[in-house]
């Protein structure tokens, strides 16, 4: 909930006027803030600080309050810090990115010492960046999935994961016994960190879904009697549409 204005009423006041009273308006996207100049200058290296300098024109909304062109929902938990130095319990990834906007290096910092980001940016994104082409590949199985889209309920793409070298030579052996286009298979790895294949799947089926996309995968088995067991590293990736 953004804070309320505390403008008196009459005549709206101008940025000069409101940069001399040290109390301060702000409409960030439609959200509307008070607070002091003190405390948007808490951290004098911030970008947010320095548009508070005077030295810097800012646009202004119909009433004369400092307009910022960005979601302002999540603003809240910024200028709590700065006001108080306390951290967000809650949508902690949401005002980290805002931080990052207005360059809070002290609130940018708490917030990666917090669990939710901690395991985010040290552990999970470490191992991905370690997974070759993890996020090219992301983008190649959602553009096949909307591609087969068409008048389709569902779009099912096969992925193959290959966890170590040796899984690699011998996919190239499993990889003719699928009854699917060769072309239309995605693979990822080999990696090498302790994260399981499981792991990666799990992060797959994350990243996709904070896309927007409603997808189910499940171990993707070929014929019978084929003399490896295929579904240690073939998967079937289904989308949902409607």
């Amino acid at each position: 909930m953004s804070l309320p204005d505390c403008k008196s009423p009459g005549k709206p006041s101008t940025p000069n006027f409101q940069l001399h009273s040290q109390i301060v308006q702000l409409n960030i996207g439609g959200q509307v803030y008070c607070t002091s100049l003190s405390t948007l200058r808490k951290c004098p290296n911030s970008k947010l600080a320095d548009m508070f300098t005077g030295q810097h024109k800012l646009r202004t909304d119909a009433k004369g309050r400092f307009f910022i062109d960005r979601e302002g929902t999540h603003f809240k938990g910024v200028l709590e810090f700065l006001r108080t130095q306390r951290l967000p319990t809650e949508h902690v990834q949401e005002v980290y990115q805002e931080a990052m906007f207005y360059d809070i290096k002290p609130l940018m910092k708490q917030l990666e010492d917090m669990p939710q980001l901690f395991g985010e940016t040290v552990s999970r994104q470490q191992f991905l960046a370690r997974v070759p082409n993890y996020r090219e590949n992301l983008e190649v199985i959602i553009r096949i999935a909307r591609a087969e889209a068409i008048a389709n309920r569902h779009s099912s793409i096969i992925v193959c994961i290959l966890r170590t070298e040796e899984d690699v030579s011998r996919y190239n052996d499993a990889i003719n016994s699928l009854d699917t286009d060769k072309e239309s298979v995605v693979s990822f790895g080999p990696w090498k960190a302790p994260p399981t294949v499981g792991d990666l799947i799990d992060c797959i089926k994350m990243d996709i879904e904070a896309k927007g996309y409603k997808i189910t995968l499940q171990p993707h088995s070929v014929e019978k009697g084929f003399r490896f067991r295929s579904y240690d590293f073939f998967y079937r990736l289904i989308f949902t549409w409607w």
